[in-house]
């Protein structure tokens, strides 16, 4: 195929890391043999900002009297100097590539400090005596945060680390706002942007440009690219796709969009893409393309013609991140949380397990989209595969999977195979807080490099998680949270206040609920979001059952997933929206957990009826677990066993040497057993098997033996049974 690829990932979306749509894109081109390259434009225009010659342009391009700023931003204008002369050595440092200037920032005499910093005084308990490196980091942070405050106030009211411009393209079922954005002068930041995006053209050449769009902080970005590649590179098509089209644009018919690219295609990308191509090599016309929008004659017409069905998981390929300079990635620390920071902090390689959510039945959420609905795993070999390929290609070992919800036997799996090729890594993901995480999944899972979890906890009330159809109960999550921690794992709760039907006294027992977490140390931390109703969600199909009143009209003629809608039962929601948040921040510190739920609130809130003892009785009630014969058996507790003479059995685990006593031709027996149930030998046992291979050395009874004290301590040290 003639064509070459541009792939872009516009401003802006995280500084830690690469999103990683372009980079699944280039894997997959890479098995058709289409040449690609890529760039994170994002990152790039972050550096170029944040640099010496950025700022001092940044500062030079305000635009109203510094008089009539706020006393911050005077205050920053007036230390302009001192941040054009520490910018570089800051950037440098969260690149990880000056560690020793950790001992400078955090003598509080180096980088010059505004309102972000008045929030610091917890530094020492958070970080302790020794932990200067990400005291540093921390501090670094906030500096940036500063100067981000100063740009939105100053200088382009757009910008954000994580979004750009997202107020105009939220909610946006008519386009009339970005249409006039955009054709308004560009922003200091869009000029800075687009001096790169015209470095990568002439370096590139590229025939064809595809902007991913995961959110709609990147919407203005991507248009504002496509608009200056149509003006400048007329001959050069150009491609939007993404999460945000997606979900937003798919009833999609205003042609202006169409002056700014010239296909946008949903859902998955590959096979779309690939269509794209061949029809620009001639090889197919526009009735075989797959999922894809253009516009011709001033009429939009969907094109979704093509028969072929979309690739399986296990042909799309590794991701390819060549082209993308991961060095150049800043590692920042917001918030003090050690499970909210690695959003933030570190590169992560992005894999998926499974494409869309095994269970799909929640009705907040938009089931009937394909990125959730239809369901297709892979297999543990492919996917560790992929692993060691993404090692090598990046240097890296740290992976997010960025799933729906993970599968727990595809977890499973995925972890017996780490261990089996003695494979080290990092990794962690999202899951359904089901009965399946188990005690001893949770203790395979963090053996094999598995360091936190993430899931929906929602609303933290059984009454309104049935009405979800999330499937779990309060009870359910708090074993498995329980579980989790025990093995060494952090968790994650996404929160949700405000679905329909939800009264005052439900959200205030929801967060006495997170508070007994918080305070059981079950949860390490959490983030509350109101909930918004969609179009292709069960409640948003069907609002009358939900008892909500849909408020939208008329279609739009842009993006039309988001709807306003009037709760005919429940409270007013939004009143609660400060003080849960103002709660959770400070439950993720540690802080506040023995205040009165009141004191977080400026109104007047029901006092809780959740019993105060709630998640403790839960904590001791966790459900007897049986054996089945097709359990799989696996030995995690030491890597060598051996049977001393006065018949004790010794096991060195990694932090001790631990005996338990047994008779001796039992420990001969363990001993010889114990090293062959290892994840890294051949395939593992089921306890059939074990019971088969113990009844022919002449003992009797397995399933007597099974729980006896011996073997329920070699379950306590890591025997499991899964």
């Amino acid at each position: 195929m003639a064509q070459q690829l541009l792939l872009i990932n516009p401003p802006f979306t995280q500084l830690n890391t690469p999103y990683p749509a372009t980079a699944y894109l280039k894997g997959f081109l890479n098995t058709q043999h289409v040449i690609s390259h890529q760039m994170d434009l994002g990152i790039e225009t972050i550096l170029s900002l944040f640099s010496k010659e950025g700022l001092v342009a940044m500062f030079s391009s305000i635009n109203k009297p510094i008089e009539q700023a706020s006393f911050n931003c005077q205050r920053i204008y007036r230390l302009q100097n001192q941040y054009i002369n520490t910018i570089a050595a800051v950037i440098d440092y969260l690149q990880d590539q000056d560690p020793t200037l950790a001992h400078l920032i955090c003598t509080r005499n180096f980088l010059p400090e505004a309102s972000k910093f008045e929030q610091t005084e917890d530094t020492d308990w958070a970080f302790g005596a020794m932990g200067i490196k990400d005291k540093a980091r921390h501090f670094a942070t906030l500096y940036l945060e500063d100067l981000s405050d100063f740009i939105i106030e100053m200088v382009d009211p757009n910008f954000g680390f994580s979004r750009y411009a997202e107020r105009i393209a939220m909610s946006a079922n008519s386009f009339d706002e970005l249409y006039k954005t955009l054709n308004n002068p560009t922003s200091f930041v869009g000029e800075l942007m687009l001096d790169l995006l015209t470095q990568k053209m002439l370096e590139t050449n590229p025939s064809m440009v595809c902007l991913s769009v995961p959110f709609p902080g990147n919407l203005l970005a991507a248009l504002t690219c496509g608009k200056w590649i149509k003006k400048n590179y007329p001959e050069v098509t150009v491609v939007m796709g993404g999460g945000y089209p997606n979900t937003e644009l798919r009833s999609l018919s205003d042609a202006r969009v169409f002056e700014f690219v010239d296909f946008i295609c949903l859902d998955d990308g590959e096979l779309p893409l690939l269509q794209l191509i061949k029809l620009l090599d001639n090889q197919i016309d526009t009735s075989q393309l797959k999922k894809t929008f253009a516009c011709s004659n001033g009429v939009v017409k969907y094109h979704n013609q093509c028969t072929l069905p979309d690739f399986k998981q296990n042909v799309i390929g590794t991701p390819d991140y060549s082209g993308l300079d991961l060095k150049k990635y800043l590692s920042v620390i917001q918030l003090t949380n050690p499970m909210h920071r690695l959003w933030s902090d570190g590169r992560w390689n992005k894999l998926t397990m499974a494409h869309g959510c095994y269970w799909g039945k929640c009705t907040f959420c938009d089931i009937s989209l394909d990125y959730i609905q239809r369901y297709e795993g892979t297999t543990a070999n492919i996917l560790v595969d992929r692993m060691e390929s993404l090692i090598a290609q990046t240097g890296e070992r740290g992976f997010h999977f960025v799933d729906e919800a993970a599968p727990p036997a595809l977890m499973k799996a995925v972890a017996i195979e780490i261990l089996r090729r003695n494979l080290v890594v990092t990794w962690w993901t999202n899951i359904r807080f089901e009965k399946s995480f188990h005690y001893d999944l949770c203790r395979l899972l963090a053996a094999s490099g598995c360091i936190a979890i993430s899931g929906g906890l929602e609303v933290a009330s059984d009454r309104l998680l049935k009405l979800i159809d999330k499937g779990v109960t309060v009870e359910q999550v708090t074993q498995v949270n329980n579980h989790l921690n025990k093995a060494g794992i952090m968790v994650h709760a996404y929160l949700m206040y405000g679905f329909p039907t939800q009264t005052a006294q439900e959200t205030i027992d929801s967060l006495e609920v997170v508070r007994q977490m918080f305070e059981a140390n079950i949860l390490q931390s959490a983030f509350w979001h109101q909930f918004a109703m969609t179009a292709h969600s069960p409640v948003g199909l069907n609002p009358e059952k939900f008892k909500v009143k849909n408020l939208n009209s008329t279609l739009g003629t842009f993006a039309n997933n988001d709807l306003v809608h009037q709760d005919l039962s429940g409270a007013k929601h939004e009143r609660f929206s400060e003080g849960l948040k103002k709660s959770l921040y400070n439950y993720m510190h540690g802080v506040g957990l023995d205040l009165p739920l009141q004191e977080w609130f400026e109104h007047k809130v029901p006092k809780t009826t959740t019993p105060k003892n709630l998640i403790k009785k839960h904590l001791n009630t966790t459900p007897d677990r049986f054996v089945k014969p097709n359990s799989t058996i696996i030995w995690i507790g030491g890597p060598v066993c051996y049977l001393k003479n006065d018949n004790v059995l010794v096991i060195e685990t990694k932090l001790e040497s631990l005996g338990v006593d047994c008779d001796q031709n039992v420990g001969n027996w363990l001993a010889e057993t114990l090293p062959i149930l290892t994840p890294n030998q051949n395939e593992p046992l089921s306890y059939s098997q074990l019971q088969e291979k113990f009844e022919a050395n002449g003992f009797d009874d397995f399933t007597t033996f099974w729980d006896t004290e011996l073997m329920n301590d070699l379950k306590e040290i890591g025997l499991l049974y899964l």
